[in-house]
């Protein structure tokens, strides 16, 4: 359907039946069918070539189809004047009926017949100037979206495609304990290593984790898409990461669409020093107290028989202590505030990554980006330091957080 609005208003109003127009019907066919490889290709291990330029047309695609919504009033405006103008014009080409008086008709005398004058050239037919103007409207809307489009995502993948930004968040949790203020947690989501980012996007998040010093790093799911043999090389500098109490990962929904699952990548992390919480927790002893730190699988494991277990992961615990959970997706907070978790950490939104998209997210999850209390329990959600499908993002650029608990009046 996105496909056939895009031609009825890029194609068959911008174009008069002919070669032509044929031409790009084909044209909007074939990059029709591309989105479909690319979306295939994507999860196989030959289609991954098409990725690129299949996202791209995406992407190019639906801000195309946003411009032309928004341009749809304008086009309505234009053809009502252009409508109103053809009858004012009808109106004046009309003939006028002129009565004659009898005295003014000579009387019939003999000699030659008078000739009467040719009349006036009829005006052009106001439908062909109509349709010309119509032509004119139709193709300069068009310009307008397909420019529209092109320096939105072009902006959209130098956002992308370049460095995270920091964002230094501090949280204050009303029950913290006061020898944990002050502890700070890097936080990254959504690293999606794919067919398109590859070893210097895992590069220079590790420098730009690094630089932060943190005391605990935590990457909350999505971290690859693609399999160990695919990606093994790009996931690499991981072992690198650098904290005082270590890196810990919980799976996303992307781990489980894998061929193999998330199992031989949880394997592999343990190999580069990061530490897989899979609805379980760990204790962080910082200044003398301790701080639970717990993760559950994702939603997306359930169909396995791995979904998140927050009886696993926080039963049993000593509920003096302060706990902060990692779980991929928001929505988790409904169990995890049942269960007294102070802080929630998460990802799964992009943050929307495509402007309108943020105002959809809502819909599914209870936070959208950034921090917020969602019954009586703290939810961060990080924008994530990759993309999904198109390497673009719009108003949502990607980020890396930097946590600092604090206590109340501290």
């Amino acid at each position: 359907m996105t496909h056939l609005y895009l031609w009825f208003r890029l194609v068959r109003s911008t174009t008069r039946p002919g070669r032509m127009r044929r031409r790009l019907t084909w044209v909007t066919v074939a990059l029709g069918l591309l989105v479909v490889v690319a979306q295939v290709g994507s999860r196989s291990e030959f289609g991954h070539w098409l990725a690129w330029p299949g996202f791209m047309w995406l992407a190019v695609m639906f801000y195309l189809v946003v411009f032309l919504i928004l341009l749809e009033i304008p086009r309505a405006i234009g053809l009502l004047v252009l409508r109103r103008t053809a009858q004012r014009g009808r109106a004046v080409a009309a003939p006028v009926p002129v009565e004659v008086a009898a005295s003014a008709v000579p009387a019939l005398v003999p000699g030659p017949l008078p000739v009467a004058p040719e009349p006036d050239p009829a005006p052009p037919a106001a439908g062909g100037e109509g349709m010309d103007r119509r032509l004119f409207l139709s193709r300069t809307l068009a310009g307008v979206a397909g420019v529209g489009a092109l320096t939105t995502v072009g902006f959209g993948v130098r956002s992308a495609l370049g460095p995270p930004v920091i964002e230094r968040v501090p949280v204050v949790l009303p029950k913290l304990d006061p020898r944990l203020n002050g502890l700070r947690l890097a936080v990254v989501s959504d690293i999606h290593l794919g067919p398109i980012t590859g070893v210097s996007h895992s590069e220079r998040l590790v420098r730009m984790i690094n630089s932060l010093e943190a005391d605990v790093v935590a990457i909350v799911g999505d971290m690859v898409d693609g399999t160990v043999a695919e990606l093994g090389a790009a996931a690499r500098p991981l072992r690198s990461l650098e904290s005082r109490y270590g890196t810990f990962f919980v799976t996303g929904n992307h781990e489980y669409y894998l061929e193999n699952g998330p199992g031989e990548w949880i394997e592999e992390l343990r190999e580069l020093n990061v530490r897989p919480l899979q609805n379980e927790r760990v204790e962080i002893a910082h200044q003398g107290a301790i701080l639970d730190l717990a993760g559950v699988n994702d939603l997306a494991g359930g169909a396995s028989g791995q979904g998140p277990d927050f009886d696993k992961a926080l039963g049993g615990r000593d509920t003096s202590r302060n706990v902060v959970l990692l779980a991929h997706q928001p929505v988790q907070v409904a169990q995890a505030s049942t269960r007294g978790v102070d802080l929630q950490l998460s990802g799964h939104t992009h943050g929307g990554q495509l402007v309108p998209f943020n105002l959809i997210v809502p819909v599914q999850q209870p936070v959208v980006a950034g921090l917020e209390n969602v019954d009586g329990t703290q939810v961060y959600v990080t924008r994530g330091a990759g993309f999904w499908g198109p390497p673009v993002r719009v108003g949502a650029p990607p980020e890396i957080s930097l946590l600092e608990l604090r206590a109340p009046n501290a």
